[in-house]
């Protein structure tokens, strides 16, 4: 069943993978989403014919996502959701597929009408996709449209991680981040540009972070929603489960206690993808609840809501991705990226490169600034702010498009 369809490419000339036959074609090939019939229907009809576990034997969501949750938004999935706005919502845009190490990625490619743009590559996470990032694209290419100056503006290009959405599915091992990071420089050499800015939160936050630290090509800055700065004393108490360390200040010891209780009740889905993603993979690829349920528990747990995401996002827009997962099969193969990088995330890494950071009260920890100071050596830009979450472009765009360009302005001379 042909899920999706590339302008001007045939099924035939499509691996399983989604990466053409000639795996030395460079070129970029315009892009257009379109779901089968066949493929709606079927999701809806499995939706439908869902088994259901026995209830939850708490009140509240400490056993994970309550049945009454699941099952009302499973109801409207079936019945009322449309996925045919989804896809309007992304073919809004111009899409593209080009094809590197051999591997079809896709990504949204938004040049500003605004003169010296700066060229800027903005990376997803999970279980996120583009969808997260698309209410930002108009405020940082046309600024003056959205209350921002003309020398705010971007040229933005947003990718499919590897194994994401309508990105190929990776074959065989070595697609970690920062294979993807160097993906990513080819990319946007591949666009023309000699120097850009790369920004991320989550999965995308890791691999902005291993381009600086590999100091890819083209890149003269990074800024980051979800920081890695642990120390590595506290990164050893935390794995050990002790009690924090004397002599924290206030701000590093509520960001102990987050982690820790994070690491001790909320970890269950990234040890399983750290170790397992094939096994997850198989019900993840059988049952679309099942896959809502594995997605909507961190909706749930990372918006700045308080354990209730309608608060932060639509139904429509959580169903937007979590369709987006089920009608492209990459619940394994997006789960693999924990696998292949195989390490504390929050763990503090030694940058040189700028590096610029927003810090949202609902991440999944607060970085103190004294921790990113340590671990980002040429610390550029750092605020705290009041509102949002891990996913900080979807659930507050206006304030992160505030926050992207204030953090690189500084960077833009360094550009042209």
């Amino acid at each position: 069943m042909l899920l999706f369809s590339l302008s001007g490419f045939s099924q035939n000339e499509q691996s399983k993978s989604g990466s053409p036959a000639n795996n030395n074609d460079q070129s970029i090939r315009p892009f257009k989403v379109h779901i089968s019939d066949e493929a709606i229907a079927d999701m809806r009809k499995r939706i439908a014919e869902t088994r259901w576990p026995a209830k939850e034997t708490v009140v509240d969501a400490s056993q994970g996502v309550k049945t009454e949750k699941l099952k009302a938004l499973a109801s409207y999935w079936a019945t009322d959701y449309d996925w045919r706005k989804a896809e309007a919502k992304l073919n809004a845009y111009p899409q593209f597929i080009t094809n590197i190490d051999g591997l079809d990625i896709h990504f949204i490619y938004v040049k500003s009408k605004h003169k010296n743009a700066l060229p800027l590559i903005m990376t997803h996470g999970w279980p996120g996709s583009v969808f997260e990032l698309l209410k930002t694209i108009g405020p940082l290419t046309d600024p003056t449209a959205f209350g921002g100056k003309a020398e705010d503006a971007f040229d933005l290009v947003i990718p499919s991680i590897p194994g994401f959405g309508f990105s190929g599915k990776p074959t065989s091992t070595g697609w970690d981040s920062d294979h993807i990071g160097h993906a990513w420089d080819e990319l946007m050499s591949r666009l023309g540009y000699k120097k850009y800015v790369s920004q991320g939160g989550d999965c995308g936050s890791v691999i902005s972070q291993r381009m600086a630290k590999n100091k890819e090509k083209g890149l003269i800055g990074i800024h980051v929603n979800m920081p890695a700065t642990v120390p590595a004393n506290i990164a050893k108490a935390l794995t050990a489960g002790e009690k924090a360390p004397e002599g924290l200040a206030a701000d590093e010891l509520e960001a102990y206690n987050t982690l820790d209780k994070f690491y001790r009740n909320s970890t269950g889905y990234s040890g399983m993808m750290v170790t397992r993603p094939q096994t997850i993979g198989y019900s993840l690829s059988d049952n679309p609840v099942g896959q809502a349920a594995w997605i909507y528990d961190e909706f749930a747990g990372w918006t700045y809501s308080g354990g209730d995401p309608e608060k932060s996002l639509t139904k429509d827009e959580m169903l937007d991705d979590i369709s987006l997962y089920w009608l492209t099969n990459t619940g394994a193969s997006s789960a693999r990226i924990y696998w292949e990088d195989h390490s504390n995330n929050f763990n503090a890494v030694d940058l040189n490169l700028p590096v610029a950071v927003t810090v949202f009260p609902g991440e999944i920890y607060k970085a103190p600034k004294n921790w990113a100071t340590k671990a980002y050596h040429n610390l550029i830009y750092f605020n705290e702010v009041n509102k949002g979450g891990h996913f900080a472009a979807w659930e507050e765009p206006q304030l992160f498009t505030e926050e992207v360009r204030k953090a690189f302005k500084t960077l833009r001379p360094l550009a042209k």
